[in-house]
């Protein structure tokens, strides 16, 4: 296989994200990656955006990328190459970023779900948690506005708690309402946070284990695993629901899906160059 170069595109509930990558066989260099909160605004031009901000990073055009991947929501991306499902770049994309990863926890903005995966990144098996669960990035971005702390500090003062609130409802309204009356009765925001971090950490283990994911490497990606308060919540958790699985994050978690999307349409042109070829 010759040297190309991909880009990956995976369109969120919450965010863009932009990898460009040059493959050459088995060596794989990434030259560029960024993100883009969409806030309201066209996902699709945000998309263009980052792709062509890259490109320029580079000093290439798009005339040089051989093959542009979509994922997430940006199946209908007029200028990708073709598609992928979410759940295998989410896959190929926690290899990459883990190689010992062999189950991927992805965890975004409306929800969640556990992938069981082999060594090449392929999706063996998974499930996906409740549409209605409490445990999705909107739900804790909520919370932490209503206790008035900038998202990023959440995992921070989840981790500072001394008597952690148990937070029951799996039901996302429910479950703030909960928090609303754990304020009113004076209960500090690191152990509401801690108590809620417990409580999506439980559901999360056990989802885990329903995909037959039961020891090894989980690596999580989407945007809470940089959620270092879940991450060490999470591992509390697999320990007493006898999980031998270790949990594990990555600063370029966020990038797995257009990671992934990026390595599967690098493999994808070069199964159809090969074809070509053998055409001809």
């Amino acid at each position: 296989m010759s040297e190309i170069v991909t880009a990956g595109i995976d369109i969120g509930s919450g965010c863009v994200k932009a990898v460009l990558f040059k493959v050459d066989g088995e060596r794989i260099e990434w030259l560029d990656k960024e993100t883009a909160r969409i806030r309201n605004r066209d996902p699709f031009q945000l998309a263009a955006e980052a792709h062509d901000g890259m490109l320029a990073r580079v000093g290439l055009a798009r005339r040089d990328v051989a093959y542009t991947a979509s994922t997430g929501d940006a199946e209908n991306l007029g200028f990708a190459t073709g598609h992928f499902y979410s759940m295998t770049t989410h896959g190929r994309g926690a290899v990459y970023l883990n190689p010992e990863a062999r189950a991927v926890l992805d965890i975004g903005a409306l929800n969640g779900r556990a992938i069981k995966v082999d060594a090449g990144g392929r999706v063996l098996t998974y499930k996906m948690t409740s549409q209605c669960a409490s445990g999705s990035g909107q739900f804790l971005e909520n919370i932490a506005r209503y206790l008035g702390i900038a998202q990023d500090e959440i995992g921070t003062l989840s981790q500072k708690a001394d008597n952690p609130e148990k937070v029951s409802s799996i039901c996302a309204v429910l479950a703030e309402t909960d928090v609303i009356n754990m304020v009113s009765r004076g209960i500090t925001a690191s152990n509401i946070l801690k108590g809620i971090h417990v409580s999506m950490a439980v559901r999360l283990a056990k989802l885990l284990k329903s995909i037959g994911a039961n020891e090894g490497v989980v690596q999580m990606t989407g945007g809470l695993a940089l959620d270092v308060g879940l991450v060490s919540a999470l591992n509390e958790a697999l320990v007493q629901e006898k999980v031998s699985l270790v949990a594990t994050s990555h600063p370029d978690s966020i990038y797995a899906g257009a990671i992934g999307a990026a390595l599967w349409g690098a493999f994808r042109h070069q199964k159809l160059a090969h074809l070509e070829e053998l055409a001809a």
